[in-house]
């Protein structure tokens, strides 16, 4: 097997009496396209700082391409592109300008640098808008400037933040295609995210919490091994009443709206649709359609953070 491309053992951040990464532990292999779910704060942007050599890890150690983050830094920088939260774009420069700019800080030089930039504006679909400023650029043409500048000096691996944060599903949906597009040409990616449906489209997951990695694997496994129960879909009305009834009733762990029906978990071997639908009936639904299905990722996340 291949060395991984990310090895991380015991990974800790202490700021003061804070812990935002807690002892995490996980391997990235080249190819992969790896995600990191979690809400704001579990610790997504304090790991790949840290991976990224901006912050020292409080203990615990990491590696990329073998390099050791805490005192080969200024090696890793070259291998790998970060696309923040927040995109370090100049606005009063074009998007042509930025490119350039940010493909000198990472000391190309001219000559390999312009056909670079023009290839990089074909990939992230920029082409026609060279002149345009970053001032005006819309969120989702601001997004792909970002990404392009991030790729700008052909780096191995890229570190992704939250990169579709505020921008529409039409935008998202377009730059999976690209992060997919970059991972058939052999970049590693690893993508922070608190999208559960951008979560799907990860080869692999982990989930965050509270600074702790609470599971990684794919996310079929993640469905399939770490929630403890079953799902259902019902169809009952009046739908706000019914959601009453299915929350009090002994066994069901999660409840929740899913467009015009219910979702539920209930504990292992507790029901069946027919008894449920019985029990739904003996609620004061009369009418209810119930169906077993697939968890969902959103089932697995809130069943993993319920008792942290």
């Amino acid at each position: 097997m291949k060395a991984p491309v990310i090895k991380v053992e015991g990974l800790t951040k202490h700021f003061g009496s804070f812990t935002a990464v807690d002892h995490v532990s996980f391997e990235v292999y080249e190819g992969e396209v790896v995600g990191y779910l979690g809400p704001n704060g579990s610790g997504k942007t304090t790991t790949m700082r840290m991976l990224l050599g901006l912050l020292q890890p409080s203990a615990g150690r990491a590696k990329v391409f073998g390099f050791d983050v805490a005192r080969e830094a200024e090696s890793i920088r070259p291998l790998v592109g970060y696309m923040s939260q927040k995109f370090a774009l100049y606005e009063e420069l074009t998007v042509q300008e930025n490119l350039e700019f940010y493909a000198g800080v990472y000391g190309m030089r001219a000559t390999a640098y312009r056909p670079r930039v023009a290839e990089v504006m074909d990939l992230v679909g920029l082409t026609g808008q060279e002149r345009e400023r970053a001032d005006v650029l819309s969120a989702g043409w601001r997004q792909r400037l970002a990404l392009g500048i991030a790729l700008v000096h052909t780096p191995r691996l890229l570190f992704l933040d939250e990169p579709t944060s505020g921008v529409d599903p039409v935008a998202r949906r377009l730059f999976w295609d690209l992060i997919y597009t970059l991972a058939e040409q052999g970049v590693t990616v690893f993508v922070s995210t608190h999208y559960m449906d951008e979560a799907e489209h990860c080869g692999r997951l982990g989930i965050m919490y509270q600074g702790q990695l609470l599971a990684m694997d794919t996310p079929s496994a993640l469905k399939q091994g770490y929630l403890h129960g079953q799902a259902w879909d019902i169809v009952a009305a009046p739908l706000l009443p019914a959601l009453d009834a299915l929350q009090a009733l002994p066994g069901i762990r999660q409840t929740g709206l899913l467009g015009d029906h219910l979702h539920a978990i209930s504990e292992p071997g507790s029901y069946t649709a027919e008894s449920l639908a019985t029990a739904l009936v003996a609620a004061g639904i009369a009418e209810s359609q119930v169906e077993a299905t697939e968890p969902t990722l959103e089932d697995v996340f809130i069943q993993q953070t319920a008792t942290r």
